[in-house]
């Protein structure tokens, strides 16, 4: 069932028959610098899980990004309920394997996400949580029209990483 339409791309929900093409995204070092961290086979089919149980709670998460003239999975992204210094946002972040890079497709599929959250979901906000030095991420957010709202220290296995939290409002 498609969520979103683009120019090239689809947007999906994720399925567990998804797990291969994921694996190549989130089991790429390369793709996962900003985490710091290649998740293990485990870690994706929990992440899948996850992913799958937020459809059900907050009509909306990551999705499965599909490239129209290929039918191939190329990515995630979607919109996400978290938190930055105990403030709840919904954020939007997009993760695609490292050969769909530079191409516009992150923007793309992004863009489409903060319409969706605005024109369908009638947020008033839209974030996004960014690691300083995740320069081409914050591109895309700024290209978004988004700006930094403020910083934040963020949790992630035992590690205290600093981040930036991109906003823009309707």
């Amino acid at each position: 069932m498609i969520i979103i339409e683009t120019t090239r791309l689809y947007l999906r929900k994720i399925q567990t028959d998804d797990y291969n093409a994921i694996c190549s995204i989130l089991q790429d070092i390369n793709v996962m610098y900003a985490w710091e961290h290649a998740f293990s086979d485990e870690e994706v089919f929990e992440w899948i899980d996850e992913n799958i149980m937020r459809y059900d709670r907050d009509g909306y998460s990551y999705w499965a990004v599909i490239k129209k003239d290929t039918n191939q999975l190329i990515g995630v992204t979607g919109l996400i309920s978290e938190q930055a210094d105990d403030e709840k946002y919904v954020g939007i972040g997009y993760i695609y394997n490292k050969s769909s890079w530079k191409f516009g497709y992150a923007l793309e599929g992004a863009a489409a996400c903060v319409e969706y959250a605005f024109e369908t979901l009638h947020l008033d906000e839209v974030t996004a949580q960014i690691r300083p030095n995740n320069l081409s991420s914050r591109k895309v957010a700024e290209k978004l029209g988004m700006t930094i709202k403020k910083e934040f220290v963020r949790n992630f296995k035992g590690k205290e990483m600093k981040h930036f939290l991109y906003s823009r409002t309707l």
